[in-house]
């Protein structure tokens, strides 16, 4: 029985996503400020949270301004981390593979929205895909890296990555750490199994990336980060 209605609720998220892609898409012409658009993402995501029975409780969201301009830089263990960030921060970018991008119609909305495209390929085209995401992070919003660069598979968090603190670096925008926990248990990495929980996330003080501009800035920034999030995060078992 529980297996069927995974089925429904996964049939239900993959089903809306294609209307509201849509949607999205079309919106770009007719509003250019982009609250159309990130009005679609944020209520097919809102919805798919409610057909998951997944709650979200947020801590310190009162230290940032949710229409500021930040990056924020989490850890990473659940497909529903994006949603529930989303459905916290109105504006919210996401930085995506461009793999993503071939998805019919959500790739299609992903690549043409106000979302930030990223080529992880060779050297040299990962490098400009960094600089042009710096000049697209200064112009607004709130944009989301996961410092692990993928989802745990044990729900203990992996080793940062240096690419998201030398965006911070090179676009001076404030960086907001932010811990997820509760999310592994409902979807971990290679599960198909939803299982409804509560997520808990906790949003700290924005810091303050002006000073950034060596390589030693960006791993000394790495640490403090990591730090601050390994200690507000709890590990779970799946």
């Amino acid at each position: 029985m529980r297996w069927f209605v995974t089925v429904l609720r996964l049939l239900f998220v993959a089903g809306t996503c294609v209307p509201f892609s849509i949607l999205a898409i079309m919106s770009l012409p007719l509003d250019r400020s982009g609250r159309s658009f990130f009005w679609c993402g944020r209520t097919w995501t809102k919805w798919a949270l409610v057909v998951c029975r997944i709650r979200v409780t947020v801590e310190g969201l009162e230290k940032v301004d949710p229409y500021g301009n930040y990056i924020l830089v989490s850890n990473h263990a659940s497909m529903f981390d994006i949603p529930v960030m989303m459905n916290i921060f109105p504006h919210i970018r996401i930085m995506f593979k461009k793999e993503l991008s071939y998805v019919p119609f959500w790739g299609q909305a992903l690549r043409w929205g106000h979302h930030i495209m990223v080529d992880r390929g060779k050297g040299s085209d990962a490098m400009k895909s960094i600089e042009r995401a710096a000049n697209d992070v200064r112009s607004g919003g709130q944009v989301l890296l996961f410092a692990e660069g993928t989802r745990t598979r044990d729900g203990k968090m992996l080793p940062f990555k240096r690419g998201a603190f030398a965006l911070a670096g090179k676009s001076g925008v404030p960086l907001v750490p932010v811990t997820i926990n509760g999310s592994f248990r409902i979807l971990p990495k290679g599960s198909f199994d939803i299982r409804p929980a509560e997520i808990r996330v906790v949003v700290d003080a924005p810091i303050d990336t002006a000073a950034v501009k060596t390589r030693e800035d960006e791993v000394k920034l790495m640490e403090t980060v990591r730090g601050i999030i390994a200690g507000r995060y709890r590990e779970e078992s799946a």
